[in-house]
């Protein structure tokens, strides 16, 4: 499995509607117009409805003669965010999208207790690679959200991947919690959580997936690496799900992979009432375009 074919799933998973957050954006408007072309989904695009409109005739794309886009002009980007909340948690969107807007702002009116897309589950950031020399997806959490999560939380934050892979189509995702060395060390409490969470797979209180660890990166993808230093696991060097520690090395695992590794990348927040494209802005279109088509694909029917 490919990018490329979760694309094609979130075109066979129906009309989806789409609530995107301060939309005057150049890339984001790519993206938009490119999954219009390829009819994955409706779209609300709410913010500065005079740039917006003006981005989209930039790329002679006729919007005013399509119903599956509609505009609607907000003041600010923290009034666009509202809205576009309000719209998810309306029912009249099905995933919410970042813009040209801070995370901070649009994380504030996702967490509103009023109107906000809360769960009482931990969010967290999901984030599918496919890098070159692999044949496989990678998906790597949490590089974004949790900064240091404790044992409970790198549960919810497994469950929460494990959820988004069996939707795009990984029926039994094999889960890496990663550390630094294989062996569990008192001192290094990486080792211990990943000891701990592959328990709580075997006595099922994680389920729909096998987890393995401590595992080090190396071992985890790659089955050389693994039979050099003699582990046997139904995990090493097949890893679909790389937990990490942290948020920094998530964090650097995830640029690493795209600047040094020129890896494609799309990527959701998961863990709320709907999925949240969360990208960067200064992500490409085509990056934004992979994260929608995986929030479509986990969209709850």
């Amino acid at each position: 499995m490919m990018l490329d074919s979760i694309i094609d799933k979130a075109a066979q998973e129906g009309t989806n509607t789409v609530a995107v957050a301060a939309a005057e954006d150049t890339e984001v408007i790519d993206a938009v117009i490119d999954a219009l072309d390829r009819n994955l989904a409706r779209f609300i695009l709410f913010g500065d409805k005079e740039k917006i409109s003006s981005l989209i005739e930039m790329k002679k794309y006729d919007w005013m003669n399509d119903n599956h886009l509609k505009i609607v002009d907000a003041d600010s980007p923290a009034i666009a965010a509202e809205l576009a909340v309000k719209a998810v948690f309306n029912k009249e969107a099905n995933v919410l999208m970042k813009g040209n807007i801070p995370t901070n702002i649009l994380l504030k009116v996702v967490l509103n207790k009023e109107y906000g897309l809360r769960t009482g589950n931990v969010l967290s950031h999901v984030a599918f690679f496919e890098i070159p020399g692999f044949n496989q997806i990678k998906i790597v959490t949490d590089a974004a959200m949790n900064i240091a999560p404790d044992l409970d939380q790198k549960a919810q934050i497994i469950k929460n991947a494990v959820s988004l892979a069996k939707a795009v189509g990984i029926d039994t995702p094999k889960v890496a919690p990663i550390a630094a060395v294989e062996v569990v060390n008192p001192v290094m409490q990486a080792t211990v959580d990943a000891a701990a969470l592959s328990m709580m797979n075997k006595r099922g209180q994680i389920s729909g997936c096998v987890v393995d660890g401590p595992l080090g990166l190396d071992n985890a993808v790659s089955a050389l690496a693994a039979e050099h230093k003699g582990i046997t696991s139904e995990v090493a060097g097949r890893a679909d799900i790389l937990l990490v520690p942290t948020i920094e090395v998530g964090n650097v695992l995830y640029k690493s992979l795209i600047y040094f590794a020129k890896a494609k990348v799309g990527a959701v927040i998961a863990g709320a009432k709907a999925p949240i494209v969360l990208t960067s802005r200064s992500d490409t279109a085509e990056s934004k375009l992979y994260s929608l088509a995986v929030a479509l694909c986990c969209v709850k029917k």
